[in-house]
C-alpha cells in the first residue's frame, strides 16, 4: 500500500476514535504529509499506532506524538525549540506547520543528532537545525521561542528553557518523577496539566548511551537514589528500622 494512503489511514483513526487525539486541522494535515517511514523501520509497521525503538531511543507512537503536537499549539510564524529530538519525527511535523527554518532542535546523544539530521533531510525538512546540546540548557543562540517542546521528563522545568520563552510563549513537558503529568507552562506563569504520561528522564552530560560516563557528584548520586526509591511500590521499599529512629 502507498505510504500516502497509510498516512491518511493513520490520521483518520487518530481523528475519529472515541477519544480523538488529533483535533486541529493543522496537526492532521501536517501528520498526513510527513513520511513516518523515514523515521522508523518501514518493515515494522511505521504507520501503526505503536511506539518503536530506533537508535537506542523510543520513538513515540503517532497518538503520543499527536498529544504533544496539539498541546504545543504552534502557528505559522512561530519559532519552535524541540528538546530531546530523538529521531526527528515530531520536529518534522512541526516543520510542516511553521516552516523548517523556524524549527530548532537539540539532543544530548550525538548519534541521535546525526540520525535526526539524516531522517529530516530524507523527509524533506533538512533545513531544521539539529544540534548536540544538553537539553536543560536549551539553545540560547536562537531564543526567544514561541513554543518549546521537551520530550523528556523533568521534575521541574529547566530554568534556561523558561528564560528562552518569548512573551506569550509556552513550554510543554512531561513533569514529574515516578508519576509524570503532561504540563503546559506559559511565560505568564499559568500552568495546566493534561493527564499522565511515561517518558524517559532528561539526561545530563555523561548519561547518554554513546558517551563516556563521567563520575556523578554526591548530590547526583543522592538524587538518583531518591528517585529510585520513590518509583518503587510500597512492598519493594526497604524496611524501616523504627527502633533505631
Amino acid at each position: 500500500m502507498e505510504p500516502a494512503v497509510l498516512r491518511d489511514d493513520m490520521v483518520d483513526s487518530l481523528e475519529h476514535e472515541a477519544k480523538a487525539v488529533v483535533r486541529s486541522e493543522q496537526v492532521g494535515l501536517a501528520m498526513r504529509e510527513v513520511p513516518r517511514h523515514e523515521f522508523v523501520d518501514a518493515d515494522r509497521a511505521a504507520y501503526a499506532d505503536i511506539s518503536h525503538q530506533e537508535h537506542g531511543t523510543r520513538v513515540l507512537s503517532p497518538s503520543e506524538a499527536a498529544r504533544l503536537l496539539e498541546l504545543v499549539d504552534v502557528r505559522p510564524g512561530h519559532s519552535v525549540l524541540v528538546v530531546g529530538v530523538g529521531v526527528g519525527y515530531t520536529a518534522a511535523v512541526l516543520a510542516e506547520i511553521v516552516d523548517g527554518r523556524s524549527v530548532h532542535a537539540v539532543d544530548i546523544t550525538r548519534s541521535l543528532v546525526y540520525a535526526a539530521r539524516e531522517n529530516l533531510a530524507a523527509a524533506g525538512h533538512g533545513e531544521v537545525l539539529v544540534d548536540c546540546r544538553d537539553g536543560a540548557d536549551g539553545l540560547p543562540e536562537y531564543a526567544p521561542y514561541d513554543r518549546i517542546l521537551l520530550e523528556a521528563a523533568a521534575v521541574r522545568p529547566p530554568p534556561a528553557l523558561l528564560d528562552q520563552l518569548a512573551p506569550e510563549g509556552k513550554l510543554v513537558l512531561p513533569q514529574g518523577n515516578a508519576t509524570q503529568r503532561l504540563t503546559v507552562i506559559e511565560s505568564s506563569g499559568d500552568v495546566e496539566e493534561h493527564g499522565t504520561v511515561a517518558f524517559a528522564p532528561l539526561l545530563v552530560e555523561g548519561e547518554q548511551a554513546d558517551a563516556i560516563e563521567r563520575n556523578r557528584t554526591a548530590r547526583e548520586d543522592r538524587e538518583h537514589a531518591e528517585r529510585a526509591a520513590q518509583s518503587r511500590h510500597c512492598w519493594e521499599r526497604e524496611w524501616i528500622d523504627w527502633d533505631g529512629v
